[in-house]
């Protein structure tokens, strides 16, 4: 489908370097701009890839003249820059239903395909279904020499917990387009699940070293670093943390910190607490539970009790169900944990079950919320509680040092 947004005037692909996540995708989308100034699709994939460091006003503006563009193209253009429009307006849900229909009208849209990550933005488990649904029909019409929807269902069955066909997919994809990002990414995932240890740290050191601009470098490098983890290389997680995240990777930096303290290990640099708070203080702070999740991790690894207790009250009178009934525990859970009442984590953590997967985020993402339960689990000498806990991942990972050292009595686990 990329051939009916073709006729592009710049030697390289955008399209392609896009669904790539590689670090040439966006000069190349700003030279198609140029080159092409009324190719509203052109436009709109620019906004697509850069509307986070753009104002609302910029947003709407860039996006109307996209859409003026696209109505005296023809009705796919229109569809896609509409889909574009309601993506970067985080209308997730809406983006999801109209992808459903595009997709019905125009199948195999590997343009469209850049957009499918609302089906799990929107945090609904039936959303997923449809979105996971969607990607295996477009791979079925595409075919398995599309690297695109190979990439693509790679990652859904990464996210279903599928390892092996997650990880044979994105060997395929690779072996179609090595520069596929999204491959590359999906067997990130299934290599976590796998333990893989040293071999997955290469594999991406190996991918990163032929485009240190592409758009995941820091995201993978996380990746490495819990591979290192999973290994007891610890001074090489440590280490990846503090070169390759910097001030504004609170998430990453902070989920890398918690593990390591909940294995009794030194953190890495840690985050400003002062910092922490203002992104909580600032406009869309808690607009997202994820990246909401993501923060109360920075504070815990400081053991700002005050300040996760705040927190963990904000969430519990949310309006939203998933913060009031998921990230609110939660949170009160770290809490606890930083002030030593770790029973009392215990209570909250079990309590929560299945509905962690409410809190967003990917599974790897989540898994840290099991890690904390079985670290307080072993602290409160429940130990045989935690290695049941555990007992999935060290009996089915190659490497499994981090496991074992969550088991390990006695470890620390607040700051």
């Amino acid at each position: 489908m990329r051939r009916s947004v073709a006729s592009v005037s710049v030697r390289d692909d955008p399209v392609r370097e896009l669904a790539a996540l590689s670090g040439r995708g966006v000069p190349l989308l700003r030279q198609w701009v140029a080159e092409r100034p009324r190719l509203g699709v052109a436009r709109a994939l620019l906004v697509l890839a850069t509307g986070d460091a753009l104002s609302d006003a910029e947003l709407r503006d860039e996006l109307t003249v996209a859409h003026q563009d696209a109505r005296s193209a023809d009705a796919r253009s229109m569809s896609l820059v509409y889909g574009v429009f309601l993506q970067t307006h985080r209308q997730y849900r809406m983006t999801a239903d109209h992808l459903l229909t595009h997709f019905a009208r125009w199948p195999g849209d590997e343009v469209a395909g850049l957009m499918l990550d609302a089906f799990h933005a929107c945090g609904e488990t039936d959303y997923r279904a449809r979105g996971d649904a969607l990607a295996e029909e477009q791979y079925a019409l595409s075919g398995p020499e599309s690297w695109t929807w190979t990439s693509r269902l790679a990652w859904v069955r990464a996210e279903q917990g599928r390892a092996e066909e997650a990880h044979e997919l994105a060997d395929r994809a690779l072996a179609l387009f090595p520069r596929s990002g999204l491959a590359a990414h999906a067997r990130a995932h299934a290599e976590h699940e796998r333990g893989a240890g040293p071999a997955s740290a290469a594999f991406l050191d190996a991918w990163l070293a032929a485009d240190p601009r592409a758009v995941q470098f820091k995201h993978l490098n996380w990746h490495a670093a819990l591979q290192s983890l999973a290994h007891g290389d610890v001074a090489d997680a440590r280490r990846r943390a503090d070169e390759v995240l910097d001030r504004a990777d609170v998430g990453m930096r902070s989920a890398t910190n918690w593990r390591l303290l909940l294995a009794g290990q030194t953190p890495a640099g840690r985050c400003d607490p002062a910092h922490v708070r203002e992104l909580l203080a600032a406009p869309g702070g808690m607009a997202e539970v994820f990246h909401t999740f993501n923060l109360a991790l920075a504070l815990a690894v400081e053991a700002a009790t005050d300040d996760l207790r705040a927190l963990a009250h904000r969430a519990a009178c949310d309006e939203r169900p998933d913060y009031r009934h998921v990230l609110a525990p939660v949170v009160q859970a770290l809490a606890e944990i930083t002030a030593g009442r770790t029973a009392a984590a215990v209570d909250l953590l079990t309590g929560l079950g299945a509905r962690t997967e409410r809190l967003g985020g990917v599974r790897v993402e989540r898994e840290i919320v099991q890690d904390t339960l079985a670290r307080a689990l072993v602290d409160t000498g429940e130990h045989a509680r935690a290695a049941a806990l555990l007992h999935p991942r060290t009996r089915t990972r190659a490497h499994h040092t981090y496991e074992d050292l969550l088991l390990t009595p006695k470890a620390p686990t607040g700051a």
